[in-house]
């Protein structure tokens, strides 16, 4: 049976982590290191939680940490979008900094999607029968080969990343309520994110 260890999951957080600490700091709620030390905290009893297979503690924590990057994520968007009308940052601030928040936009969702699809990557490498949150076009293709077929994370970086430049996730149903709120705040910071660089191009702000 194909795993889904969390290995991908560490490595994209430790990715947001340094994409926001790279962030002005006139661009964040709290210094630059805070955000990494508090996610940072997190993974301890994460890890912790992992190795002793208490799975759902484990996703607890991930959540947490989920949230905490989410926070910082949408402070720093709404911070972006101060800064613009009130010309407190340069023009190559600006987009240096929307460059940074869009790419992590696509992460820190990725990771949401990942998480919560079918409960969580456990659940869905052991095959529990579960109500999926998204519909991926291999699972309705009936092809035998594909039966099988599980999503691994970088369907759910595509996911993403296509929810991020279409503002919709193409071709991926989106079913449960969670996934619908979730896809709706990407779209909606993604959307925030052009609509400041398409001003600051237009040098209407």
């Amino acid at each position: 049976m194909k795993q889904h260890p969390r290995y991908a999951y560490f490595t994209v957080i430790i990715v947001i982590l340094i994409l926001l600490s790279y962030l002005p700091e006139q661009l964040t709620v709290w210094q630059n290191w805070a955000l990494p030390v508090l996610a940072g905290c997190m993974f301890v009893p994460l890890i912790i939680s992992i190795l002793k297979r208490h799975h759902e503690r484990a996703r607890t924590f991930a959540v947490i940490t989920n949230s905490i990057v989410m926070i910082g994520l949408i402070s720093s968007v709404g911070i972006l979008l101060h800064q613009l009308f009130t010309h407190a940052a340069s023009a190559s601030e600006l987009f240096g900094s929307a460059l940074v928040l869009w790419v992590t936009n696509i992460l820190v969702f990725s990771v949401w999607y990942w998480e919560i699809d079918r409960g969580g990557p456990r659940a869905r490498n052991e095959q529990e029968d579960r109500v999926p949150d998204f519909l991926f076009p291999q699972m309705t293709s009936g092809r035998e080969d594909l039966k099988s077929w599980n999503p691994a994370f970088l369907d759910y970086l595509f996911l993403a990343f296509n929810t991020n430049t279409a503002f919709s996730p193409t071709d991926t149903l989106v079913l449960s309520k969670t996934a619908k709120v979730l896809t709706m705040m990407q779209a909606s910071i993604s959307l925030v994110i052009v609509a400041v660089l398409a001003a600051r191009a237009i040098n209407i702000a």
